[in-house]
């Protein structure tokens, strides 16, 4: 992989992507994706110390898309979606076995620095977290621990803003603290800062789970707006939000253990979201999508 996501000088190039020729493939597996594979996941799992949360995941999310992660609470979603930055690398004793591959390269390698993958796919979280500072200085935070300064620096938070549709509620106000935004607006400017070293990837944790339904609209609009510069991976709990919003859908469920009462997420089904809401394969699909348990 000529830019591999090591070292910490890397010029943003071209990445040498691997081309996924769609298939005919076995009712019950992952579906041939549309475009260029950005994430291939094989049996993946992740533990905390010994504790196995998440187990023998398997599915690839493509280019450009919005790929939902569903299921009940405590199924390992947030988990799995924290392992495709690396996130968990923060908690002690989380790890994670098998390969989470980003363009065909394996970001748990032992040679892959963290923080460039972090730098290259961006996470928005659950509730709006401003920084104490200006809404400037919010989105320019990243870019100038890059090293962008002066009238760049200004063009490239002006952009980010743009994208994510709220220049022009704040375009008068940037020296203002962002912390002063509504609770829709903090979760835009966030976007915003995510979006603004210019990730690949995005991915957003229930990002509309604290909004009134005006800004969980405008966050849905966003999400349908940027996906053709940036691919989304989203965890939801709002079923109808997955169906609006996303292309391709996975969805968890959990295995109890009857003797400690952990429980541990696995993958039941992933497939084109119209396919999962419509005409599921798996019956414990059928059961949480219809509202039958969960």
């Amino acid at each position: 992989m000529a830019d591999q996501i090591v070292g910490t000088e890397r010029p943003r190039v071209a990445t040498p992507h691997r081309l996924v020729v769609p298939r005919e493939e076995p009712a019950g597996e992952s579906p041939a994706v549309r475009g260029e594979t950005v994430f291939d996941l094989r049996d993946v799992n992740v533990f905390y110390g010994a504790f196995k949360a998440v187990r023998d995941v398997s599915f690839e999310v493509a280019e450009h898309e919005i790929t939902a992660l569903i299921g009940p609470s405590g199924c390992g979603k947030s988990t799995l979606l924290r392992s495709l930055n690396r996130m968990n690398d923060l908690i002690p004793g989380a790890r994670v076995e098998g390969t989470v591959a980003y363009h065909g390269e394996n970001i748990y390698d032992a040679e892959i620095d963290p923080v460039e993958v972090r730098r290259r796919i961006g996470m928005v979280f659950q509730k709006p977290n401003p920084f104490p500072k200006s809404i400037f200085d919010n989105v320019a935070f990243g870019p100038r621990l890059n090293g962008v300064r002066g009238s760049t620096l200004d063009d490239v938070v002006e952009q980010a803003l743009r994208n994510a549709a709220l220049w022009d509620e704040v375009k008068a106000k940037l020296k203002q603290s962002g912390l002063s935004l509504s609770g829709g607006q903090q979760q835009r400017l966030c976007i915003a800062r995510a979006i603004a070293v210019e990730p690949e990837v995005v991915l957003m944790d229930e990002p509309c789970s604290a909004l009134d339904p005006i800004a969980t609209a405008r966050i849905e609009d966003l999400m349908q707006q940027i996906k053709d510069k940036y691919t989304i991976v989203i965890v939801t709990h709002n079923m109808q939000q997955a169906a609006r919003i996303s292309d391709r859908t996975a969805f968890f469920s959990t295995e109890v253990n009857p003797e400690s009462d952990t429980r541990t997420g696995l993958l039941v089904e992933f497939d084109e979201t119209s396919q999962i809401f419509s005409n599921p394969n798996d019956e414990r699909t059928e059961n949480y999508v219809t509202g039958r348990f969960g």
